[in-house]
Protein backbone atom coordinates (compact mmCIF):
# COMPACT_ATOMS: atom_id res chain seq x y z
CA UNK A 1 0.00 0.00 0.00
CA UNK A 2 0.94 3.19 -0.74
CA UNK A 3 2.47 5.06 2.33
CA UNK A 4 0.23 7.73 3.92
CA UNK A 5 1.82 11.72 3.07
CA UNK A 6 3.77 13.29 5.97
CA UNK A 7 5.61 16.34 5.36
CA UNK A 8 9.43 15.41 6.38
CA UNK A 9 10.07 16.41 9.83
CA UNK A 10 12.17 19.75 10.57
CA UNK A 11 15.68 19.56 12.31
CA UNK A 12 14.49 21.89 15.07
CA UNK A 13 17.06 24.95 16.47
CA UNK A 14 17.16 26.46 19.53
CA UNK A 15 14.18 28.93 19.76
CA UNK A 16 12.20 30.50 16.82
CA UNK A 17 11.35 26.71 15.80
CA UNK A 18 8.55 27.78 13.98
CA UNK A 19 9.96 30.60 12.34
CA UNK A 20 12.57 27.56 10.87
CA UNK A 21 9.72 25.35 9.98
CA UNK A 22 7.90 28.35 7.67
CA UNK A 23 11.22 29.29 6.16
CA UNK A 24 11.87 25.75 5.34
CA UNK A 25 8.68 25.47 3.47
CA UNK A 26 9.07 28.86 1.65
CA UNK A 27 12.63 27.86 0.44
CA UNK A 28 11.18 24.10 -0.82
CA UNK A 29 8.53 25.55 -2.66
CA UNK A 30 10.03 28.02 -4.74
CA UNK A 31 13.23 25.48 -5.45
CA UNK A 32 10.47 22.75 -6.24
CA UNK A 33 8.70 25.03 -8.54
CA UNK A 34 12.58 26.44 -10.08
CA UNK A 35 12.99 22.53 -10.66
CA UNK A 36 9.40 22.06 -12.70
CA UNK A 37 9.57 24.65 -14.19
CA UNK A 38 12.52 23.32 -15.94
CA UNK A 39 14.91 26.22 -14.48
CA UNK A 40 17.05 23.17 -13.91
CA UNK A 41 16.84 20.08 -16.24
CA UNK A 42 17.27 16.57 -15.08
CA UNK A 43 21.13 15.74 -13.99
CA UNK A 44 21.96 19.94 -13.50
CA UNK A 45 23.92 20.31 -10.20
CA UNK A 46 21.41 23.07 -7.98
CA UNK A 47 24.10 26.26 -6.10
CA UNK A 48 25.76 24.60 -3.19
CA UNK A 49 24.46 24.83 0.61
CA UNK A 50 26.84 28.45 0.57
CA UNK A 51 25.14 29.91 -2.13
CA UNK A 52 21.61 28.08 -1.25
CA UNK A 53 21.70 30.23 2.06
CA UNK A 54 23.01 33.34 0.90
CA UNK A 55 20.36 33.65 -1.79
CA UNK A 56 17.64 33.04 0.44
CA UNK A 57 19.27 34.73 3.31
CA UNK A 58 18.62 31.32 6.03
CA UNK A 59 21.19 29.20 7.84
CA UNK A 60 23.04 26.36 6.07
CA UNK A 61 20.58 24.06 8.50
CA UNK A 62 17.80 24.89 6.92
CA UNK A 63 19.07 24.72 3.41
CA UNK A 64 19.85 21.13 4.79
CA UNK A 65 16.52 20.64 5.65
CA UNK A 66 15.15 21.59 2.44
CA UNK A 67 17.64 19.45 0.35
CA UNK A 68 16.42 16.72 2.80
CA UNK A 69 12.49 17.64 1.81
CA UNK A 70 13.46 17.84 -2.13
CA UNK A 71 15.57 14.49 -1.73
CA UNK A 72 12.72 12.85 -0.15
CA UNK A 73 10.18 13.63 -2.84
CA UNK A 74 12.99 12.39 -5.28
CA UNK A 75 13.16 15.56 -7.29
CA UNK A 76 16.76 15.58 -6.62
CA UNK A 77 19.28 13.27 -5.86
CA UNK A 78 22.19 14.24 -3.37
CA UNK A 79 25.97 12.86 -4.08
CA UNK A 80 27.77 13.26 -0.88
CA UNK A 81 30.95 15.25 -1.27
CA UNK A 82 29.42 16.23 -4.93
CA UNK A 83 26.27 18.31 -4.63
CA UNK A 84 22.67 18.10 -5.07
CA UNK A 85 21.59 16.92 -8.64
CA UNK A 86 18.08 17.17 -10.45
CA UNK A 87 16.91 13.84 -10.54
CA UNK A 88 14.58 12.18 -13.56
CA UNK A 89 11.02 12.06 -12.60
CA UNK A 90 10.09 8.95 -13.31
CA UNK A 91 6.35 6.69 -12.21
CA UNK A 92 8.21 5.75 -8.80
CA UNK A 93 8.34 9.49 -8.25
CA UNK A 94 7.16 9.85 -4.22
CA UNK A 95 3.45 11.28 -4.19
CA UNK A 96 3.25 11.24 -8.15
CA UNK A 97 -0.27 11.79 -7.89
CA UNK A 98 -0.02 14.83 -6.30
CA UNK A 99 2.31 16.84 -9.05
CA UNK A 100 -0.12 15.11 -11.64
CA UNK A 101 -3.20 16.83 -9.93
CA UNK A 102 -0.65 20.19 -9.88
CA UNK A 103 -0.83 20.69 -12.95
CA UNK A 104 -4.59 21.02 -13.49
CA UNK A 105 -4.01 24.29 -10.93
CA UNK A 106 -6.88 22.83 -7.96
CA UNK A 107 -8.32 26.00 -6.07
CA UNK A 108 -9.30 25.61 -2.33
CA UNK A 109 -13.32 25.32 -3.81
CA UNK A 110 -11.91 22.10 -5.32
CA UNK A 111 -9.74 20.64 -2.98
CA UNK A 112 -12.91 20.60 -0.17
CA UNK A 113 -15.42 19.31 -2.80
CA UNK A 114 -12.72 16.26 -3.29
CA UNK A 115 -12.03 15.57 0.63
CA UNK A 116 -15.86 16.02 1.71
CA UNK A 117 -17.23 13.02 -0.03
CA UNK A 118 -13.73 11.06 0.66
CA UNK A 119 -12.96 11.83 4.27
CA UNK A 120 -17.33 11.28 5.03
CA UNK A 121 -17.11 7.91 4.19
CA UNK A 122 -13.46 7.22 5.94
CA UNK A 123 -14.87 8.62 9.09
CA UNK A 124 -18.51 6.87 8.87
CA UNK A 125 -16.49 3.64 8.46
CA UNK A 126 -13.93 4.17 10.80
CA UNK A 127 -16.55 4.82 13.66
CA UNK A 128 -18.10 1.30 12.13
CA UNK A 129 -14.58 -0.63 12.19
CA UNK A 130 -11.93 0.67 14.28
CA UNK A 131 -10.48 -1.69 17.03
CA UNK A 132 -10.45 0.14 20.66
CA UNK A 133 -6.80 0.16 19.90
CA UNK A 134 -7.33 2.71 16.79
CA UNK A 135 -9.64 5.07 18.72
CA UNK A 136 -7.18 5.42 21.16
CA UNK A 137 -4.64 6.22 18.14
CA UNK A 138 -7.12 8.74 17.25
CA UNK A 139 -7.79 10.17 20.49
CA UNK A 140 -3.89 10.40 20.77
CA UNK A 141 -3.15 12.01 17.35
CA UNK A 142 -5.90 14.76 18.46
CA UNK A 143 -3.72 15.50 21.40
CA UNK A 144 -0.85 15.86 19.26
CA UNK A 145 -2.52 18.18 17.27
CA UNK A 146 -3.74 20.51 20.21
CA UNK A 147 -0.09 20.48 21.78
CA UNK A 148 2.05 21.25 18.55
CA UNK A 149 3.78 24.05 19.45
CA UNK A 150 3.80 26.27 16.10
CA UNK A 151 2.12 26.57 12.85
CA UNK A 152 4.00 23.79 11.07
CA UNK A 153 4.08 21.37 13.64
CA UNK A 154 0.32 21.41 14.02
CA UNK A 155 -0.60 21.44 10.42
CA UNK A 156 1.88 17.95 10.41
CA UNK A 157 -0.30 16.39 13.08
CA UNK A 158 -3.62 17.61 11.76
CA UNK A 159 -2.30 15.64 8.53
CA UNK A 160 -1.50 12.30 10.69
CA UNK A 161 -4.58 13.14 12.71
CA UNK A 162 -6.87 12.62 9.20
CA UNK A 163 -4.44 9.42 8.06
CA UNK A 164 -5.29 8.07 11.42
CA UNK A 165 -8.83 8.24 11.72
CA UNK A 166 -8.23 6.97 7.46
CA UNK A 167 -5.80 3.48 8.76
CA UNK A 168 -8.95 3.02 10.97
CA UNK A 169 -11.31 2.48 8.04
CA UNK A 170 -10.47 -0.57 7.09
CA UNK A 171 -10.21 0.29 3.43
CA UNK A 172 -6.58 0.76 2.15
CA UNK A 173 -7.98 2.06 -1.49
CA UNK A 174 -9.37 4.78 1.00
CA UNK A 175 -6.26 6.18 3.14
CA UNK A 176 -4.31 5.37 -0.36
CA UNK A 177 -6.80 7.76 -1.95
CA UNK A 178 -6.40 10.36 1.06
CA UNK A 179 -2.88 10.32 0.89
CA UNK A 180 -2.32 11.30 -2.34
CA UNK A 181 -3.90 14.31 -2.15
CA UNK A 182 -1.95 14.85 1.39
CA UNK A 183 0.25 17.99 -0.35
CA UNK A 184 -2.30 19.94 -0.54
CA UNK A 185 -4.34 19.02 2.44
CA UNK A 186 -1.04 20.09 4.32
CA UNK A 187 -1.50 23.50 2.48
CA UNK A 188 -4.56 24.18 3.60
CA UNK A 189 -4.17 23.50 7.04
CA UNK A 190 -0.86 25.72 7.21
CA UNK A 191 -3.45 28.72 6.56
CA UNK A 192 -6.12 27.08 8.64
CA UNK A 193 -4.25 26.51 11.91
CA UNK A 194 -2.41 29.97 11.65
CA UNK A 195 -5.46 32.05 10.38
CA UNK A 196 -7.92 32.87 12.93
CA UNK A 197 -11.05 33.63 11.16
CA UNK A 198 -10.51 30.00 10.40
CA UNK A 199 -9.16 28.12 12.62
CA UNK A 200 -10.81 29.30 15.48
CA UNK A 201 -14.19 28.70 14.05
CA UNK A 202 -13.23 24.82 13.46
CA UNK A 203 -11.33 23.86 17.09
CA UNK A 204 -14.40 22.03 18.47
CA UNK A 205 -14.71 19.96 15.24
CA UNK A 206 -11.57 17.57 15.95
CA UNK A 207 -13.16 17.04 19.19
CA UNK A 208 -16.51 16.24 17.93
CA UNK A 209 -15.93 14.07 15.08
CA UNK A 210 -13.78 11.99 18.42
CA UNK A 211 -16.23 11.64 20.34
CA UNK A 212 -18.77 10.75 17.61
CA UNK A 213 -16.56 7.73 16.64
CA UNK A 214 -15.87 6.74 19.64
CA UNK A 215 -19.35 6.50 20.57
CA UNK A 216 -20.13 4.19 17.39
CA UNK A 217 -22.33 7.30 16.02
CA UNK A 218 -22.21 6.60 12.61
CA UNK A 219 -24.40 9.16 11.30
CA UNK A 220 -23.24 11.92 14.15
CA UNK A 221 -19.46 10.96 12.47
CA UNK A 222 -20.19 11.65 9.03
CA UNK A 223 -22.04 15.06 9.93
CA UNK A 224 -19.15 16.17 12.65
CA UNK A 225 -16.69 15.33 9.66
CA UNK A 226 -18.60 17.19 6.49
CA UNK A 227 -19.05 20.03 9.15
CA UNK A 228 -15.57 20.07 9.27
CA UNK A 229 -14.87 20.07 5.87
CA UNK A 230 -17.54 22.40 4.59
CA UNK A 231 -16.25 25.18 7.00
CA UNK A 232 -13.58 26.20 4.31
CA UNK A 233 -16.23 26.67 2.08
CA UNK A 234 -17.34 29.88 4.39
CA UNK A 235 -14.42 30.86 5.76
CA UNK A 236 -11.79 31.22 3.05
CA UNK A 237 -13.42 34.06 1.83
CA UNK A 238 -11.59 35.09 -2.00
CA UNK A 239 -9.18 32.61 -1.44
CA UNK A 240 -11.55 29.96 -1.90
CA UNK A 241 -11.07 30.02 -5.85
CA UNK A 242 -7.07 31.16 -5.62
CA UNK A 243 -4.75 28.28 -6.76
CA UNK A 244 -3.30 25.97 -3.21
CA UNK A 245 0.28 26.50 -4.66
CA UNK A 246 -0.70 30.74 -4.56
CA UNK A 247 -2.65 30.37 -1.47
CA UNK A 248 -0.17 28.71 0.31
CA UNK A 249 2.96 30.77 -0.80
CA UNK A 250 1.04 33.93 -0.12
CA UNK A 251 0.31 33.07 3.30
CA UNK A 252 3.88 31.59 4.04
CA UNK A 253 5.74 34.93 3.10
CA UNK A 254 2.88 36.60 5.40
CA UNK A 255 3.80 34.40 8.51
CA UNK A 256 7.62 35.44 7.69
CA UNK A 257 6.98 38.86 6.90
CA UNK A 258 8.07 39.35 3.91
Amino acid sequence: MTSPFVPPSDTRDTGATGRKGLLTEHIARQLEQRIRAGEWPVGAKLPSERELAVQFGASRNVIREVLRRLEATDLIEVAPGRGSFVAEQSSAQARGYDALYRTERPTVRQLIEARIPLEVEIAGLATERATDEQIDAIVQALDRVESAGDVVDKAREDLRFHDTIAAACGNPVLRTMLASIGGMMFEMMLRSNSDPRIGEPGVPHHQEIVEAIRARDVGLARERMREHLALGLRTYGPDLDVGLDLMASRHIETLLGR
